[in-house]
């Protein structure tokens, strides 16, 4: 059937939580720090080049971005938490909006939460997993970036961050990827297809 990602466009980006879609069907979000490789990984994982906007500058993604990617089922692009050179304000603008965004959202179904493999589980990153976990809400970490290192340092980044990941989230699901090599596409696509129920008719 190919890659039913490839379909996938873009409906609306909105700063404000209360300004979204419907909130029906399911979709799932894409969370990470600023810089984690959060367009790239949009853009590989749908197999379109410029689906999601790549910038070099940390914190380009000021808005809740939704693409439509089937019936009633979303990808969500959220707002990179951590080091953007932007003021606090709008910073705390940001925060809220997620927060608003992941606590009231009735459609989600998980969170691929992306961290860059050489700096793993920042303060952020521990916050969206504790509050995943105690939300019940399925998690699937993708380590970004693994083609920075090799085959062995990229693999006990994996075992090691694993281990810390079941004392947070114990129900987590983590991988490596790579935007660049596409490593890892397929174990997205399919943790995808479950959450989205795609493929299952």
């Amino acid at each position: 059937m190919g890659n039913p990602y490839q379909q996938t466009r873009f409906i609306l980006g909105t700063p404000d939580a209360r300004s979204l879609p419907p909130d029906t069907g399911l979709e799932v979000a894409f969370a990470g720090r600023s810089n984690a490789g959060k367009s790239s990984a949009l853009n590989t994982i749908t197999g379109q080049r410029a689906l999601a906007r790549i910038s070099k500058a940390p914190g380009r993604t000021r808005e809740i971005n939704f693409f439509h990617v089937a019936d009633d089922r979303r990808l969500v692009d959220l707002p990179g938490y951590g080091y953007a050179k932007v003021s606090k304000s709008m910073k705390g603008g940001w925060q809220k909006n997620i927060d608003r965004y992941l606590e009231n959202r009735k459609s989600l179904c998980g969170v691929i939460l992306l961290m860059d493999v050489r700096h793993p589980l920042k303060e952020h990153d521990q916050q969206v997993l504790a509050w995943c976990a105690a939300a019940g809400l399925p998690t699937h970490v993708l380590l970004t970036k693994a083609d920075k290192l090799k085959r062995g340092p990229a693999s006990a980044a994996l075992l090691k961050t694993k281990k810390l990941l079941a004392a947070i989230h114990p129900a987590a699901s983590i991988q490596l990827f790579s935007s660049h090599t596409r490593l890892g596409v397929d174990d997205v696509h399919q943790v995808l297809d479950t959450w989205l129920e795609i493929g299952s008719d």
